[in-house]
């Protein structure tokens, strides 16, 4: 820590603080309102600070992804966006075709962001499990029995009456999602197409938000 004068309006203290506390203590209001800042406001002010760094530090360490030996470029690919879709900087929906545990094949739409909150990724980041589409996703279609399920998530409205196909409105921006393949797939939204030995098809569609919070 290194000792710093700070001037609050006519009044000079000399405190003692490192480099980012001193400018986050300048955010949280200490600006040179000529208020006399008690001792115990700013310790309380300081030890907010030190927890909410605490639990930013924790926020990155409990990442599911965290620390796995990943092989294959999919996996790869959810790693990338899981830490952005827990906070919200980016909304991934992810394309799967393959065949389920019956051998029947199966295709689908999944909220990545949704299902992360609702669900331990850990089976398929360590390689238990794999990730497949569900009934309860954005999008299901059984190809052997002609299923199919459309459901709406917190996060996007399915949109059926289109036409041309599927399109999915993100709920904070209102934007669209085209999933056409042949289509652009919208304002701030990325189409990636997937090489992975996992599936048959996979492709992950990004879409980041404009919404001023």
């Amino acid at each position: 820590e290194t000792r710093k004068d700070a001037t609050l309006g006519d009044q000079k203290l000399c405190v003692f603080l490192d480099e980012s506390l001193a400018r986050q203590l300048v955010e949280l209001g200490y600006r040179g309102t000529g208020e006399v800042v008690k001792r115990e406001d700013f310790e309380a002010r300081k030890a907010a600070i030190e927890i909410a760094r605490l639990a930013e530090r924790t926020q990155k360490k409990t990442l599911t992804s965290a620390g796995k030996d990943l092989q294959d470029n999919f996996l790869k690919a959810l790693a990338v966006r899981e830490d952005d879709n827990r906070n919200g900087k980016v909304s991934s929906v992810i394309f799967i075709r393959d065949r389920n545990s019956h051998g029947q094949e199966v295709s689908g739409y999944i909220d990545y962001a949704h299902r992360l909150k609702i669900e331990d990724f850990e089976v398929y980041f360590n390689g238990k499990r794999r990730l497949l589409p569900r009934p309860t996703d954005m999008s299901f279609y059984n190809w052997d029995n002609h299923i199919a399920v459309c459901n709406s998530t917190p996060n996007y409205q399915v949109i059926t009456d289109n036409p041309e196909g599927l399109l999915f409105k993100y709920k904070r921006d209102r934007k669209i999602l085209n999933v056409d393949p042949k289509a652009q797939p919208g304002d701030n939204s990325t189409r990636t197409p997937i090489q992975t030995q996992l599936y048959i098809q996979a492709v992950i569609f990004d879409h980041i938000s404009r919404r001023k919070t």
